[in-house]
């Protein structure tokens, strides 16, 4: 939480070029996909957190804010998506029952990968 408290109070810190805060509509995927190996061959846990992505690697952190709500979780890619148009991620249902738009189905949400958040002297 300390470094969502800092993305509010001061805004992306870059490191790179991928630190950039997109805005967009998030969609949230499980059930059928329950124990299906995900694009990045890591096997799909609907309760864990994590995310499809097209623009980022598998393995790097994103911050998710929901700004309406204020809520905001973590999540790691390990999958591609999403596949439908206008839509800028796909939260896995234990990531969108974080986030409490599991009931909206499709939410506005804002993602900043969380090493743009870190000091460069704290990642691996």
């Amino acid at each position: 939480m300390k470094g969502f408290i800092l993305f509010l109070a001061f805004g992306a810190f870059c490191l790179g070029s991928e630190c950039v805060e997109i805005t967009g509509k998030a969609s949230w995927y499980g059930g059928r996909f329950h124990g299906r190996k995900t694009a990045s061959g890591d096997i799909f846990d609907k309760h864990s957190l994590t995310a499809a992505s097209k623009t980022h690697r598998f393995g790097s952190y994103l911050l998710v804010r929901e700004p309406k709500s204020g809520k905001a979780i973590i999540v790691r890619v390990n999958d591609r998506g999403p596949f439908k148009k206008g839509r800028i991620i796909d939260l896995s249902y234990g990531a969108a029952k974080e986030l409490g738009i599991v009931s909206k189905g499709v939410a506005t949400v804002q993602i900043l990968p969380l090493e743009c958040l870190v000091a460069e002297s704290e990642l691996p």
